[in-house]
């Protein structure tokens, strides 16, 4: 009796549209003075499965992690009716060839003071510590459950701070580093040891050695 073909999936993302955006609608994720968003649905199988945006980054050949757009209900309870708001959500990994969207859980991660750049499967960023009061250079692997590098940067005053507390860190591959670069003080750099990816996908098996040419 012959097995049954597993059912091809497939997960892209598509076009842009703008939507309202606005401080007032996402305190923790919004510029002061950003106006709108740029929002693109996650279609898996034909379907909008989510909503996200900014640039999507490729981890593996199939996997590729991008951010979600949350659309959330702002109203009060006395309000009439629903008031909906657009909001910047965590980070999401999709597999292109099975379909499955996960949350990635990142250590430490913030909206408002972490904004990730990608190398690898590797996230690297500013963040807060779970009190809230020191800024963290975080490094962070997908499917790791220990940050790979979280050191001390500067204290965090939550009322009184920088519009931009860090920006982007920058990545260099040999010998592997990233450097931060806090508002208010002297940039940082950490070099790492690297490691293989720790990302299992669905339906990984050891793949068979290349055939000499």
């Amino acid at each position: 009796m012959l097995s049954a073909a597993a059912k091809p999936h497939s997960a892209v993302l598509g076009a842009i549209k703008k939507v309202p955006y606005s401080i007032e609608g996402d305190p923790a994720g919004a510029r002061p003075d950003e106006k709108e968003l740029h929002v693109r649905p996650l279609v898996v199988d034909g379907k909008v499965k989510e909503w996200t945006t900014g640039d999507a980054h490729d981890v593996t050949d199939r996997s590729f992690a991008v951010r979600r757009a949350v659309r959330l209900n702002d109203a009060l309870p006395g309000d009439k009716a629903d008031h909906w708001v657009w909001q910047r959500g965590p980070w999401l990994l999709i597999d292109r060839t099975s379909g499955h969207v996960i949350a990635l859980r990142l250590p430490d991660y913030d909206p408002a003071v972490s904004e990730v750049v990608w190398f690898r499967d590797y996230a690297a960023y500013c963040g807060l510590n779970a009190g809230g009061k020191h800024l963290y250079a975080v490094v962070a692997q997908v499917a790791a459950r220990k940050p790979l590098l979280a050191k001390k940067l500067a204290d965090w005053n939550p009322v009184d701070h920088a519009p931009e507390p860090c920006q982007a860190a920058v990545w260099q591959r040999d010998p592997l580093r990233v450097v931060f670069h806090p508002a208010g003080a002297a940039e940082s750099s950490f070099n790492l040891v690297g490691s293989s990816a720790v990302l299992v996908e669905d339906g990984d098996e050891d793949p068979a050695p290349p055939k000499a040419p």
